[in-house]
């Protein structure tokens, strides 16, 4: 049987196996919320393997053998550190919390609740088409792997994998990838480390490639001779890794902040984020860059910077070639399995800010779930072509991921001076998001395009955005009105002279009663209230300056933070008798049957969801405040299950 004959019966059982895993998690889907966030179920080991399935994408199998050929395993491996360090680790320590509690279910969302209305549309547009790329970026990855071994047409291939992606997500959205996050990684963590051991066994130690490398040095130069600096303003730089792969490629990238967003509490993200950012580091990463070395050194020839035809990028599918027929197959549907894993979520992510900060917030706000997530759908289709468009961009893979994460640096700065400035003006935010986007239109078009100024001669174009971000988001704080908590003399502690007075409507009352029982967290506010994070910030701020609510600080977390005041309690239903004392200790009615159930019969917790109508957010927010009080515990490794702690069942003897 011919190799190409073993890799496709490999695939077409790859493929099954996705597609009936998206018709598996189908029935876990019934609103938007679901499909996009999974229902913020995801638990620690299961969204661990989803990022590491992020990091383990076809732009690893792509870039890390590929920066090895070019430019020495040195910086490969800068580059994996910098991505895995920089940008995983430092954004699941610093953004876990804060990310899992505001409440936003996608970054543009999070800017309007912070900023304004006019800000959530242009991030929007630059997250789409930032993702998209990416997107983009996998599918041509993945490509480069299979035409590399197969020798197929590129086009014909790239069709296939993009149908693939784009009707396995289609199904079931974020669970259906999340299932296929942990099958991917299992698949890569046996074909890495195989592939590696059996590269030296073929050829040797690694300190043994040295003569055949250009000046005897594979750990600082390319095949060829070239390196990377380590501070330039140019591509590629050290400087220009940080920018790329830390700020833009995470820290403004919306699907990183789903995975944050849709795990079941703040301590689940972050551990998962640090264990991701470590193993994707030791088993992916560095020894991609390996494998790269030994390519490199065994067959430079190949190579377009060695005299052949074959781009570096290539670099993994061609070393799977020299295997036995079986073998390299495997490698290369672990290849597949990367890039289709990954493109799925970044499919997601953009068509989650689509969806939810472009239609359900612009052109129907008042549509209902149901047709909110068919239209999810329907836009999913339209970003597929957008991203079939982006797949013919010039300059393969390593341009494609550079020029897709040049859309995704003004969210990131944003996000730091919104979570960190309270003097930050929305002004500030508006110019330094519209004068990025359409710095990046420019040069993009002039550059890319027409070829008519080369600014990558010069600086990077992602570095170039970075800075006139920078520049004119500070020019447009400075000469812009902060928000109330951001004006001088304004004083985090109600008084009875520093608040203004306010009318309180019934969304207010529900929101103050929620706050009373402890739910402290604006997620769980909004999350319960079923509403965009935008209306529930609104309540909070008319709240916050009429003395009802008072913050536990103005930065980070603590900003969403809150507790109720005198002045909010008189403004409410008083409660007596046992209710009053539920609710001393953060319990209602509603949630002492729950406890009673998951006490006598824990079956019957869906039955509890249907007769009382609890959509699937409602249910984040009521398990995540009962977890952190300790009546229950969050168990499961994909669907949540509930248990009942000791602290819980005391609550039922004395309540129920």
């Amino acid at each position: 049987m011919s190799a190409n004959t073993t890799f496709v019966i490999m695939f077409v059982v790859f493929v099954a196996v996705l597609v009936g895993a998206g018709f598996y998690a189908k029935r876990w889907v019934r609103e938007t919320s679901d499909f996009i966030l999974a229902g913020r179920e995801v638990s620690t080991f299961i969204n661990m393997m989803g990022v590491i399935a992020i990091g383990f994408a076809g732009t690893t199998v792509a870039l890390a053998p590929g920066f090895s050929i070019l430019y020495g395993f040195k910086n490969s491996a800068v580059w994996g550190i910098v991505y895995g360090v920089c940008g995983l680790l430092l954004y699941g320590v610093l953004w876990a919390k804060f990310i899992r509690l505001n409440g936003a279910q996608t970054l543009p969302e999070y800017l309007e609740m912070r900023y304004s209305a006019k800000i959530r549309p242009v991030v929007a547009i630059t997250s789409v088409i930032g993702m998209c790329g990416i997107l983009a970026n996998n599918i041509v990855s993945c490509v480069s792997s299979i035409v590399g071994f197969t020798g197929w047409n590129v086009t014909a291939t790239t069709l296939v994998i993009f149908l693939v992606i784009i009707a396995f997500t289609f199904i079931s959205g974020l669970w259906a990838a999340t299932i296929t996050d942990f099958f991917q990684v299992c698949i890569g963590v046996v074909a890495v480390p195989l592939m590696l051991s059996l590269l030296m066994k073929k050829f040797g130690p690694v300190a043994g490639l040295a003569e055949k490398w250009m000046n005897n040095d594979w750990v600082n130069n390319g095949i060829s001779g070239f390196t990377v600096k380590p501070i330039a303003l140019t591509y590629p730089s050290w400087l220009n890794f940080v920018i790329l792969f830390a700020a833009a490629l995470v820290w403004g990238n919306n699907y990183y902040w789903m995975k944050i967003a849709s795990c079941r509490s703040e301590k689940v993200a972050k551990k998962s984020f640090v264990l991701a950012a470590i193993l994707l580091t030791i088993i992916f990463t560095i020894p991609f860059g390996i494998i790269g070395v030994y390519a490199g050194a065994e067959f430079p020839q190949v190579f377009t910077v060695g005299g052949g035809t074959l781009a570096p990028t290539g670099a993994y599918g061609y070393l799977a070639s020299t295997f036995v027929p079986l073998l390299g197959a495997f490698f290369v549907v672990g290849a597949c399995a990367a890039s289709i894993s990954t493109a799925s979520t970044s499919m997601l992510g953009a068509s989650a800010v689509a969806s939810r900060d472009i239609y359900q917030r612009l052109i129907n706000p008042n549509a209902d779930a149901k047709r909110t997530l068919k239209v999810s759908k329907i836009i999913m289709v339209f970003l597929g072509i957008l991203t079939w468009i982006l797949c013919q961009f010039p300059g393969g893979a390593t341009y494609l991921f550079a020029f897709a994460n040049c859309w995704l640096v003004p969210p990131a700065i944003l996000l730091m001076f919104g979570a960190l400035w309270p003097r930050f003006s929305n002004t500030g935010a508006f110019i330094g998001a519209l004068a990025g986007m359409i710095f990046m239109c420019l040069f993009t078009f002039l550059d890319t395009v027409l070829g008519v100024f080369p600014l990558g001669n010069y600086i990077y174009l992602a570095t170039a955005g970075f800075l006139v971000t920078l520049v004119a988001a500070l020019i447009g704080g400075a000469i812009g009105k902060p928000k109330y908590y951001g004006e001088k003399g304004w004083e985090r502690v109600p008084t009875a002279t520093n608040r203004i007075n306010v009318t309180v409507d019934d969304f207010d009352k529900q929101v103050l009663e929620l706050i009373r029982l402890g739910h402290c967290y604006q997620a769980d506010i909004t999350d319960y209230m079923g509403v965009d994070s935008s209306k529930c910030a609104q309540s909070i701020e008319k709240l916050d300056q009429g003395g009802l609510i008072m913050r536990e600080g103005l930065t980070a977390t603590k900003f969403y933070t809150y507790e109720i005041t005198e002045k909010g309690l008189a403004a409410i239903r008083q409660l007596e008798g046992k209710e009053a004392e539920m609710a001393k200790e953060h319990l209602s009615p509603l949630y002492v049957e729950l406890l009673k159930i998951l006490k006598e019969n824990p079956e019957k917790q869906l039955d509890f969801v249907k007769n009382h109508q609890i959509k699937s957010m409602q249910m984040a927010a009521i398990s995540s405040h009962l977890t952190r009080q300790g009546y229950i515990a969050e168990k499961g490794l994909f669907k949540r299950k509930l248990e009942v702690t000791e602290k819980g069942r005391a609550a039922v003897e004395k309540f129920a």
